[in-house]
C-alpha cells in the first residue's frame, strides 16, 4: 500500500494528484512543439475540472497558465500566451486587510443605532426629535439586553445615548411616564396628519368628478 506521505509533494493540491502527474509528464517531452500542444491540452483539462475559475477571476486563462508554471516548479519551457510569473512573487505577503476604524466602546449597540443617533442629532429641536430620541433609546435597550441578558437600568441607556451623541441627545430629565406620553402624542399627531391628507385627497377627487 502506498501512502500519500510517501508520494511526491503536490505543489497545488487543489488540482489533485492526476493533474500534477500530467504536469510532471510535460517536463519529460523533449520536442518543443509537442510540449506546447500538450501544455495547451492540459490547460483545457484544468479549466474543465475547475469551471469556477471563470466566475471568480477577471483573467482566468492567465491564472491557469501561472498555475501550470508553478506546478512545474518553474521548469516548464513552452511558448505560452503569457510570460511565466517570477518565483519571488510567491514569497510576497498579502496586503493587510483594512478594518473599519470604529470605536470599540459601545459597539454592542451596532452601526445601525449609531446611524440613527447621527440622524436624530441633525433634526431641529422639537417633538419629533424628542420622540425619535426615545425610540433610539428603546432600540439601544433591546440591543443591550441581547448582548447582556441581565437587567439594565434605563439611566445606563440614557447615559450611553448622551455620550454617543456628544451630549446632543439628552432625555434624562424626562420621567418614564413623560416619555411614554411623548411617544403617544407623536403617533397621535402623525395619525391626524394622515387623516387630514386622506380627507384632502377625497375632496380633490370629488371636485374632479
Amino acid at each position: 500500500m502506498e501512502y500519500n506521505t510517501s508520494r511526491p509533494r503536490m505543489i497545488i493540491p487543489e488540482y489533485g494528484r492526476n493533474v500534477q502527474k500530467m504536469v510532471d509528464y510535460l517536463l519529460t517531452i523533449e520536442d518543443r512543439e509537442e510540449r506546447n500542444k500538450q501544455a495547451r491540452n492540459l490547460i483545457a483539462i484544468i479549466a474543465n475540472l475547475n469551471p469556477q475559475v471563470y466566475e471568480t477571476d477577471d483573467d482566468p486563462e492567465h491564472k491557469l497558465w501561472d498555475h501550470l508554471y508553478i506546478m512545474s516548479d518553474f521548469k516548464l519551457e513552452v511558448d505560452a500566451p503569457y510570460p511565466p510569473p517570477a518565483p519571488e512573487s510567491l514569497l510576497e505577503k498579502p496586503k493587510a486587510v483594512e478594518y473599519p476604524a470604529t470605536s470599540r466602546r459601545n459597539r454592542h449597540y451596532g452601526n445601525v443605532v449609531k446611524k440613527m443617533i447621527d440622524y436624530a442629532m441633525q433634526l431641529p429641536e422639537g417633538e419629533e426629535k424628542k420622540a425619535l430620541t426615545e425610540s433610539v433609546a428603546n432600540v439601544m435597550k433591546k440591543h443591550y439586553l441581547m448582548w447582556n441578558k441581565d437587567h439594565v437600568e434605563d439611566q445606563v441607556i440614557l447615559d450611553n445615548l448622551k455620550q454617543m451623541s456628544d451630549g446632543k441627545l439628552d432625555i434624562s430629565d424626562l420621567s418614564l411616564s413623560e416619555k411614554r406620553e411623548l411617544m403617544q402624542n407623536h403617533h397621535h399627531n402623525n395619525n391626524n396628519k394622515k387623516k387630514r391628507n386622506n380627507r384632502s385627497k377625497r375632496k380633490s377627487n370629488n371636485k374632479k368628478k
